[in-house]
């Protein structure tokens, strides 16, 4: 099986040879951590906008290097253009979102252009551009169907809350929930117009990137969600389902309240399954049995940073047992590989996703 057959097989909940193996992201310190296994000369880690043409090229050009050199089965590519650069702390996109970088690059949401329905009134929210599948083109060629293509799309909690501020949401579901139904549509209607583009470029599976919870809950209640995020979504997933799409739910944190809402909605797949979040993949499993493939499990918080590739390996063998049989286990990291991930461990992972996940060959009728 190509890598594309690997995944698209797990995800219909079906044995393929092998369990999968997937990276759902690497942040760009790792890249250079990982790729020096494999490639010399690589940019140093500072934030994508300010990288010249050539050093974006040779990252990006590691990133492909990884996947082919340790086999991985799926590429995830994402919207890499953030608009303009504010400072040196600082970019806005062109939703008018303002974005501070951590040390590694990493945007996290800070200035909100939306606070409420006056804001709204004045607001006008951009399309989408072909430009922002960079990525996911040159993937496409690189790759050639051997590999599956998974898209991020910021969905409808996480966008929403970027253009509002979190709290500010939080609040307006109960003082002014026509405002907040107008955001999630908003969103909504970009994605289906993204979407459109993402299908005619070759996506193979829609992630649909939606974190709501922490490690002891949803942050909002489940009432909450069945009223203001998961319709949104479902028009989302029901639309990629009709062109033949696999759709993958990412949330990180303890998604127990909201587990059965999640398999009404007919995902395909979820991930990253946080450990410490009482998402354990026997658990997981024994509720979900054959209706959603799980994504991940294997620690990045703890294991992947600072255990051994001996322990890495135990805890592959321990997800493979506890969730492969039948099919609908794809093994990947509880989240991207980040900068203090040991590249060692992760080549343990990878090393035994081959070695344990074959499946018995069935005998031919």
């Amino acid at each position: 099986m190509t890598g594309k057959d690997r995944i698209l097989t797990a995800l219909s909940v079906k044995e393929p040879d092998r369990v999968p193996l997937y990276i759902h992201g690497i942040n760009e310190a790792p890249i250079i951590g990982i790729g020096r296994h494999i490639t010399e000369g690589l940019p140093e880690p500072k934030p994508f906008q300010e990288m010249n043409d050539l050093e974006k090229g040779k990252l990006v050009d590691a990133l492909f290097l990884v996947h082919e050199e340790f086999e991985i089965d799926g590429f995830t590519a994402f919207d890499i253009g953030l608009e303009s650069v504010v400072d040196k702390e600082h970019v806005k996109n062109d939703w008018g979102v303002v974005y501070e970088l951590s040390p590694y690059g990493i945007p996290i949401a800070k200035g909100h252009p939306i606070k409420g329905p006056m804001d709204l009134r004045h607001y006008t929210p951009p399309k989408p551009k072909k430009a922002y599948l960079l990525l996911l083109d040159l993937a496409r060629e690189r790759f050639k169907g051997d590999k599956a293509l998974f898209w991020l799309m910021r969905s409808t909690f996480v966008r929403s809350w970027h253009l509002t501020g979190m709290e500010n949401l939080m609040l307006q579901m109960f003082d002014n929930p026509g405002f907040v139904h107008q955001i999630a549509q908003m969103v909504l209607d970009y994605n289906l117009q993204m979407l459109e583009m993402l299908f005619e470029a070759g996506m193979d599976v829609l992630i649909v990137e939606d974190d709501i919870a922490d490690k002891t809950s949803t942050l909002i209640s489940p009432d909450q969600f069945r009223e203001f995020i998961n319709p949104y979504n479902k028009q989302l997933v029901d639309k990629a389902h009709k062109k033949g799409l696999k759709v993958v739910r990412h949330s990180d944190g303890n998604l127990w309240p909201i587990m059965d809402i999640l398999l009404k909605t007919d995902y395909d797949g979820l991930n990253p399954l946080e450990p410490q979040a009482d998402m354990g993949l026997k658990k997981v499993k024994d509720y979900c049995g054959d209706r959603l493939c799980l994504i991940g499990n294997i620690d990045c918080i703890d294991l992947l940073p600072n255990g051994t590739p001996e322990q890495v390996r135990d805890a592959v063998q321990q997800a493979i047992r506890d969730a492969a049989k039948g099919g609908g286990l794809i093994i990947s990291s509880s989240n991207s590989l980040h900068p203090g991930v040991n590249p060692e461990n992760c080549i343990a992972m990878f090393e035994a996703t081959k070695k344990y996940g074959v499946y018995e060959k069935k005998d031919a009728c």
